[in-house]
């Protein structure tokens, strides 16, 4: 095929429209205000595991250097510090060293927030978006507990290190030792033992898993939540269908403290692991310390969700133009 052609046919594009027609009017009829943000910002993610793109800019002369966002979450943060209420957007979004079947440098994420709600509602708001897109998809919760311990054998709060890596061998996964950092382990576990198996039922069709309560060390930023006698969680879940994860959403911390501390966190571990050094997003933290209301958000990749409404294996094939022919 001639490389200026797209890569997605004419009937998914236009399918891709009408799904986004479907989110807008669902949120409308719900009161929820769509927004939009800037794609470039002074400040990117400080998550060690996501690459952000930068480029120089001119902004009133001086050359300053912007990064292109990994997500719309930071500058809506500040609208909900600003009094906008509940709110989403489509966004663009770009994340270096992202390709794939279901990646793409450059992609569309549904992210929206929910002030009052807390990660159960915002759940249940999830569900019902999903069943309007994927019609007659039977859903399910279990904790990130249950899912190791139903597909892995295993207790993701206590095992050890060696129990952990034990299990990899025990289920077939051939990897190099990966040091003793639990969550790498578990990572590797979900990912390729765990994953596959969520959001299909026994027939084999399509199906919504909703996994909440994660670790409290993959808390990102999520309120964590402490009860005697059981294990400390984040409040956060993960949306799975098909063994594709599709959204993942926080019960958002609101401590601006706590924020400044996880920051400067991830810039420790991106530091041992040999990263670049990015800024920290002020910004945001000063919106934090304005005051951010108790709420819910949640990422929705919207590429991955057009996939599975149109029956799609690789992203190319619901993308006019990915990376590779841009």
């Amino acid at each position: 095929m001639s490389a200026w052609r797209p890569t997605a046919d004419l009937d998914t594009l236009r399918e891709r429209a009408r799904i986004a027609g479907s989110i807008r009017a669902f949120f409308a009829s719900r009161d929820v205000l769509e927004v939009a943000t800037p794609l470039l910002a002074a400040a990117p993610v400080t998550d060690p595991h996501l690459a952000s793109l930068e480029t120089e800019a001119r902004i009133d002369v001086e050359p300053s250097t912007l990064y292109l966002q990994t997500s719309p979450e930071y500058h809506m943060k500040r609208l909900l510090a600003a009094g906008s209420g509940p709110i989403y957007q489509l966004a663009r979004a770009c994340r270096d060293d992202e390709s794939g079947a279901r990646h793409n440098l450059e992609f569309t994420m549904l992210e929206w927030y929910r002030p009052g709600f807390d990660h159960h509602a915002l759940m249940d708001e999830v569900e019902a978006l999903l069943g309007e897109i994927l019609p007659d998809t039977t859903a399910s919760r279990s904790t990130y507990r249950e899912v190791f311990q139903r597909h892995a054998g295993i207790d993701p709060h206590t095992a050890s290190v060696a129990a952990l890596r034990d299990a990899t061998r025990r289920l077939g996964i051939d990897v190099d030792d990966l040091g003793d950092d639990r969550d790498t382990w578990l990572h590797l576990l979900l990912a390729t033992v765990i994953e596959p198996r969520l959001g299909v039922t026994d027939d084999g069709d399509l199906a919504i898993a909703f996994v909440h309560d994660f670790p409290a060390s993959q808390a990102a930023l999520a309120k964590i939540r402490h009860e005697p006698g059981r294990p400390t969680v984040a409040e956060r879940f993960e949306v799975f269908i098909g063994g594709i994860e599709l959204a993942n959403g926080f019960h958002e911390l609101t401590d601006a403290t706590e924020q400044r501390a996880r920051f400067e966190s991830d810039l420790a571990q991106r530091e041992r692991l040999g990263l670049p050094t990015v800024p920290i997003d002020e910004r945001l933290l000063a919106a934090l310390e304005h005051g951010l209301p108790p709420c819910a958000g949640v990422a929705l990749g919207f590429d991955r969700l057009v996939m599975l409404a149109t029956g799609s294996d690789h992203i190319d094939e619901v993308i006019a133009f990915p990376a590779s022919r841009a």
